[in-house]
């Protein structure tokens, strides 16, 4: 880091015999030629420690909520090396995001990379709020060093967007295990450059002393995130890693976001990241105009690691629910071609249409994996099959507002045994009379 006679801080960047490149991080206005350049004698640094969560800050750290100074807390540097082989171990814990649609099909583990990909107002950035929404009631039920904490990347984003993210946290009690990083549009580039590394250090800060953390990077598509190359986005996403038990056994989950145009997954920045990340969710455009919230293409959309950290209940249930979905999409193709259809495929139209319904969810109402197990449960065995469409979000509701204690402490074991199941035929045949 170097420092100009005005006070602008800037990163030098690119060295040579005769002059050095210095990226500037903030307004170059008040920089004259014949400027004194000090070095600082530090590299770029941020803070960390258990006294960011709650906060708002820039990429460099510095709060920007109005709280004031951050106390107790250590520096890091923004650029760290990814830990190696040997430091870390197979993804095996889960990491719930309260969807049942991700939960169920795309599930994720702590210490994967999902990426969330698709075009503009598609729903991208409201399942990673879901996600930190739904850790409110997980981390009050275990110890600190279970708990996820949270860290949102803003970059290249309006103001009003990450004061209208805040809130949204801060009126839902999530804020207190967030932190926000903000790169707003008007930030220099270089800051918006630096958030992704600046937020992934906060993150790292929680891994390394064996809890565990969540980053969102929203977004890293060539718009927002200055830096296209594909180095940038490797040596970003590698830093996400779960520890091994040697290593304090702690996690960094990262979930990036990437905008397409048109629908195009095949563009130069998707398919980098999409190479480097452990599956990625697949946003719709139609889906989303039809109705279908989240808009997930379960077709496109996969998790390349994370069944190994699904529960066994819900691993049991989702291995059809898949193929279900899949032959409902071949059939449902050439069902508008032709209306002498037999019984077999108008089975298979009708499920698959209340498949795709219990599977739909409002905005920022997670459900925990408990509950999206007895609506599974009730889906994939044919409860839903005696319903009109239109009433499977009321019976959806009677199901979970009358759930039964005894059944939910059954759904916390490991398998899903003959005699939970009994109980939960027996409440969802209930709940249809």
């Amino acid at each position: 880091m170097v420092e100009f006679a005005s006070g602008v801080k800037g990163m030098a960047s690119n060295f040579e015999n005769e002059n050095v490149g210095i990226v500037i991080s903030g307004s170059d206005t008040a920089i004259k030629e014949g400027d004194m350049v000090k070095r600082t004698g530090s590299i770029v640094d941020v803070p960390i420690g258990k006294a960011m969560p709650g906060c708002v800050v820039d990429a460099l750290g510095v709060p920007i909520d109005g709280k004031g100074a951050l106390s107790a807390v250590e520096r890091r540097h923004v650029e760290v090396k990814a830990p190696g082989i040997i430091a870390r171990k197979s993804v095996h814990e889960p990491m719930q995001t309260g969807l049942k649609a991700v939960d169920s099909l795309v599930p994720i583990g702590r210490g994967q990379r999902e990426l969330i990909i698709g075009d503009r107002q598609t729903g991208k950035t409201a399942i990673a709020i879901d996600t930190i929404l739904n850790q409110k009631l997980i981390n009050t039920q275990v110890s600190e060093s279970e708990r996820l904490f949270c860290v949102y990347v803003a970059i290249g984003q309006k103001r009003s967007t990450v004061a209208q993210l805040v809130k949204i946290l801060s009126e839902a009690g999530a804020l207190e295990y967030s932190i926000i990083v903000a790169a707003t549009a008007s930030d220099p580039a270089p800051l918006q450059f630096l958030a992704p590394y600046s937020g992934c250090a906060m993150g790292e800060f929680f891994r390394d002393h064996g809890m565990h953390a969540l980053i969102i990077y929203d977004d890293l598509s060539r718009e927002a995130f200055p830096g296209d190359v594909f180095y940038l986005h490797s040596r970003l996403l590698e830093r996400a890693a779960k520890r091994s038990d040697q290593t304090g056994a702690g996690s960094l989950t990262a979930l990036p976001v990437i905008e397409t145009q048109a629908g195009d997954v095949s563009a130069y920045i998707p398919t980098n990241v999409i190479s480097i990340t452990d599956g990625q969710i697949f946003l719709e455009t139609k889906l989303f105009y039809r109705g279908v919230r989240p808009a997930i293409n379960v077709g496109l959309s996969v998790s390349r690691v994370g069944s190994a950290a699904q529960l066994k209940p819900m691993k049991a249930l989702c291995g059809t629910l898949k193929l279900e979905l899949a032959q409902y999409r071949e059939v449902a193709a050439f069902a508008q071609f032709g209306s002498d259809l037999d019984p077999a495929t108008r089975y298979l139209l009708h499920h698959g249409a209340r498949l795709i319904e219990v599977l739909k969810q409002p905005q920022y109402s997670p459900i925990p994996i408990e509950r999206q197990i007895v609506v599974i449960f009730a889906a994939v065995n044919g409860f839903l099959d005696q319903i009109p469409l239109t009433q499977i979000a009321q019976y959806e509701k009677s199901l979970l507002d009358n759930l039964k204690p005894h059944i939910l402490e059954g759904l916390k074991e490991q398998q899903l045994s003959s005699e939970v199941q009994t109980h939960l035929a027996t409440f969802c045949q209930q709940q249809l009379s």
